[in-house]
């Protein structure tokens, strides 16, 4: 694969320079299209790749099995039907409360800011979500103000989407500026795979936009694999920790990407060396489209049997499904069958 100037590119050349053909991902790793190619042209119709470059150059030259692409690669096996596999497994349509309001948990509240993201997670649980009629403008503001101001268990805004750091650093300013105007607001959390696969992202300017704040800011990044997080992936992230920033990682148990006790040890030591703490290792949400990459309930528990035996309990991420309508996170503990 050619060399792509990558740190030369700031993050937004980046985020409109994205591969989006099939056949230009198989060539950049040296693949053979044959029966790759016809299955990705299918699935990619219906959940369109996209994928940053950046990224692509984590991946191995000519190894069909890279966990880094099976994660962005359409397949195939997405166009199967399987009763259990739902477009929203999560119930979020019930917690759809306002335009880009999803409340689900007492004390916290979730704003999807934006449906762009900069990668495409084939197992992506909102890949069905209404993003165009979800998406809060200006004059919506008021209206989330006071929902909030009804609901004052409500401490804790969550800015997710698609993923928030795709937005400008002006519209983030603005949503900032707005949330931190209320008193009962007193952690702000962002959701992004962005400073996983565009790091350039973390630059000075938007270190800067969480100076000074009232609030406690808190990152929660999306990294599945210890390939994912090169040496200037964990740079980036040691610049956000010194800001002051809490910085999490939600990982997702994946089949053919991270289901063996050495992915799972080396992802969290990795995560260690740059000041992020494994978080969540959320089992697959059934989500119509992403049934390959489940694992069956007694190996997951065989597994996290290993992880608890191989690192120490603060770098073992908890294992938790998400459930629609349950009140928290269930955690999984000595799972016997599905």
């Amino acid at each position: 694969m050619t060399t792509y100037l990558l740190q030369q590119k700031n993050w937004q050349s980046q985020l409109s320079d994205l591969i989006t053909e099939p056949a230009e991902l198989l060539e950049q790793l040296a693949l053979q299209p044959d029966q790759l190619l016809s299955g990705a042209l299918l699935a990619s119709q219906q959940f369109k790749l996209r994928v940053p470059r950046a990224f692509v150059e984590k991946m191995q030259l000519a190894n069909p099995l890279d966990p880094l692409l099976l994660q962005v690669l359409p397949h195939h096996l997405e166009l199967e039907e399987h009763p259990d596999f739902v477009t929203d497994p999560l119930g979020e349509e019930a917690a759809n409360q306002l335009a880009g309001v999803l409340h689900k948990y007492s004390s916290r509240f979730l704003l999807t800011l934006t449906g762009a993201c900069a990668v495409h997670c084939r197992y992506c649980f909102r890949r069905h979500f209404p993003y165009q009629e979800n998406l809060p403008k200006n004059e919506d503001w008021p209206n989330i103000r006071d929902y909030l101001l009804e609901h004052p268990a409500i401490n804790e805004v969550i800015l997710s989407g698609g993923d928030p750091l795709t937005l400008s650093d002006r519209k983030l300013s603005l949503w900032l500026d707005r949330l931190e105007s209320l008193e009962q607001i007193n952690t702000l959390r962002i959701h992004s795979r962005v400073p996983i696969v565009i790091p350039e992202r973390i630059n000075d300017e938007f270190l800067a936009l969480f100076k000074g704040r009232r609030f406690k800011v808190v990152l929660v990044v999306h990294s599945n694999h210890a390939a994912e997080l090169d040496d200037f992936t964990c740079s980036q992230l040691l610049r956000v920790a010194q800001q002051g920033i809490f910085l999490l990682n939600q990982a997702v148990l994946l089949k053919g990407v991270n289901d063996n006790v050495q992915s799972l040890v080396q992802l969290s030591q990795r995560l260690f060396s740059a000041n992020v703490m494994p978080y969540y290792l959320h089992v697959l949400d059934k989500v119509k489209g992403a049934q390959h990459f489940d694992l069956p309930a007694a190996t997951v528990d065989v597994l996290y049997q290993q992880l608890l035996a191989s690192l120490p309990g603060y770098l073992v991420p908890k294992l938790v499904r998400e459930i629609a309508g349950e009140p928290n996170k269930t955690p999984l503990y000595g799972l016997k069958s599905d």
